[in-house]
């Protein structure tokens, strides 16, 4: 039997392209040979609707065509989606079923229904229209413990009880554990805020436009997921004065900044919790069953069996349906989130935000819509647009709720592509899946990273190669989204995982040609304005070893190609592929690539306009 063929990521076959908006009109091609004795119908499931399945007879339109089109009307959210094909022949009739693949585009026939994957269409309520300082922005993220100390003669502020502090700045970092292995002495190098506005001319040779902090407040560790007080700054990183002279410098000289929001569970000794007395023999919800924030938690046996997060006993876990807790983190008055952003702060990243039912999420989001141009942006690993976390499909992309999230994903994707882990094909169509499954706007969003507080140093990850590590920002910097610069990534940092990715800045060894690559990307997308809203169109070449990104306007194109081969190449227009059609001019790439050689396991950058 001849070939069904159905593409969503082809004009040919779905308009538009991607998630759509509702009230938007979907059109969509099915290609079926032989179509005068066969019949077609689209398949059709909105997600957590009662109708069910719905069953769309397509119309012939071509000599080998079906055609369907809709109104999305039946509101916002996932729909999914697959072609029932009825053949009759000599009185025989064959029915055959075609969905996704699984990774591309291109999708496969399926012999049963009971066994077809669909295709997943995204319909969202509105766009989410980001800040124009957050859409040009370019971050850099900062473990403050381990960035700067301002104070003179490295003294520390506030030392912690039961904690150690390290004698030089080339200390490795390292744990003192118990025989459970618990950490049992947290570690400090002393870093604190008035280090973070003694660099500012850094950030500014740098070319930084924004930072996120790891978070700040009150705490016993020295990563402070563990909160003690959402209103107090941690005394080690200083005081209330420090962070808004800080704010004030920063937004003095155009930097924006990003707190990390960390409401699915707070501290052990945390003056809510308070197991340990650190804030009175007779407060908190362990010490005393009369407290305010008793009902904050589970406990299974009082006072020493609760509810933490992912077990971890040092992180009691909130419960987050609590109108109290809720009021107390994001209502509009006298809330954590009214006190930092009233004093000036730009936006949050929320942790774990799979943790974070998604009325509280949209109970932040409706917080910070009270504010000028704020950012919401959550800690996400997976594809957001149908993650599902504790059997709930979640409502990130949909609006009103995240604005966008952290793209940890890009960072698989161009480690693959750098360590040749994968196919260029399959790191092609992944990075498409996403866009075509997130909003536009959401989809721009996107906090780009190569490498955070939680991930092993990129360059370690690139076996210390300059050049590699060159080659990633390359693709990072070119790629839609917010790129974020890790503290220390752009010095020649290495290290594997926590702690040796939390190293102290090495203020005194800064690798000169990994700094100057790194503000060579930054100064390009800050001069580039295509970076940072141009369409974007990946394309690869298998037998070339080649990957590339075009970013282009009416007005300008930027592309940027990677040769991962041991032989020079030279990039051919008519040999490179793509899981989507090129929607610019040909003309235009054909006359930049004219005469460029791209030099063994060397890369490309061209500007055009």
């Amino acid at each position: 039997m001849k070939h069904i063929y159905f593409n969503p990521w082809l004009e040919r076959y779905k308009q538009p392209f991607g998630a759509v908006q509702e009230e938007t009109t979907v059109k969509i091609w099915l290609s079926v040979p032989e179509p005068e004795t066969s019949k077609a119908y689209l398949v059709v499931h909105k997600e957590g609707s009662n109708v069910g399945q719905k069953v769309f007879p397509m119309k012939a339109v071509s000599e080998d065509r079906f055609y369907f089109e809709t109104p999305m009307d039946q509101g916002w959210g996932l729909y999914f989606y697959y072609f029932k094909i009825v053949h009759q022949s000599a009185g025989y009739e064959t029915i055959q079923f075609y969905g996704f693949n699984g990774q591309g585009g291109e999708g496969k026939i399926y012999g049963s229904e009971h066994d077809v994957v669909p295709y997943q269409l995204t319909c969202y309520q509105k766009p989410e229209v980001a800040p124009k300082w957050y859409r040009e922005a370019v971050f850099y993220q900062i473990f403050p413990d381990r960035f700067a100390n301002g104070n003179p003669d490295r003294q520390i502020n506030d030392p912690k009880k039961n904690s150690f502090i390290y004698a030089t700045d080339e200390d490795e970092p390292f744990y003192i554990r118990n025989k459970e292995d618990e950490i049992v002495r947290w570690d400090f190098y002393g870093g604190n805020l008035k280090g973070i506005q003694k660099k500012i001319p850094y950030f500014k040779d740098l070319g930084i436009t924004a930072i996120y902090l790891n978070p700040i407040f009150e705490a016993s560790s020295n990563h402070r997921y563990d909160t003690n007080d959402y209103f107090k700054i941690d005394g080690i990183l200083g005081n209330e004065e420090d962070f808004k002279d800080l704010l004030e410098a920063l937004h003095a000289e155009g930097i924006a900044v990003v707190l990390d929001g960390v409401f699915s569970h707070v501290g052990k000794d945390s003056r809510y919790f308070n197991i340990s007395g650190l804030y009175g023999e007779n407060s908190g919800a362990a010490r005393d069953q009369n407290s305010e924030y008793f009902d904050w938690f589970t406990f299974n046996h009082y006072p020493d069996d609760y509810k933490a997060w992912w077990g971890i006993a040092d992180l009691p876990e909130v419960r987050k349906e609590n109108p109290r807790y809720q009021e107390f983190i994001y209502g509009d008055l006298d809330s954590v989130l009214a006190k930092w952003t009233s004093l000036g702060v730009d936006g949050w990243r929320l942790d774990v935000a799979d943790e974070l039912p998604d009325d509280f999420i949209a109970g932040i989001r409706k917080n910070l819509s009270a504010y000028q141009d704020k950012i919401l942006i959550g800690e996400v690993w997976e594809d957001a647009s149908n993650k599902v976390a504790y059997d709930t499909r979640r409502k990130y992309v949909f609006g009103d709720h995240l604005q966008g999230v952290m793209n940890y994903p890009l960072r698989q994707q161009i480690l693959d592509l750098m360590n040749d882990d994968r196919s260029l094909k399959e790191i092609c169509e992944e990075m498409i899946l996403y866009q075509e499954n997130y909003p536009p706007d959401f989809y721009y969003n996107q906090l780009n990273n190569i490498g955070t507080h939680d991930t092993e140093r990129i360059l370690s990850m690139l076996g210390n190669s300059t050049e590699a590590l060159d080659q990633a920002w390359g693709l990072m910097f070119m790629m839609p989204g917010i790129p974020c610069v890790y503290y220390g990534d752009e010095a020649g940092l290495t290290g594997g995982k926590d702690p040796e990715n939390r190293k102290i800045f090495p203020w005194n060894s800064i690798d000169p040609v990994i700094f100057e690559n790194c503000q060579k990307w930054i100064q390009r997308r800050k001069e580039y304005d295509v970076l940072n809203y141009g369409n974007f169109f990946p394309f690869y070449s298998e037998t070339q070893k080649i990957f590339g990104v075009i970013r282009y306007t009416d007005e300008a194109y930027a592309i940027y190609a990677v040769n991962q081969s041991d032989q020079e190449q030279q990039i051919k227009v008519s040999e490179l592929s793509s899981p989507r059609a090129y929607q610019g001019d040909y003309a235009i790439l054909d006359n930049i690539f004219e005469d460029e050689i791209i030099a063994p396991k060397g890369s490309l950058f061209v500007y055009d306009a």
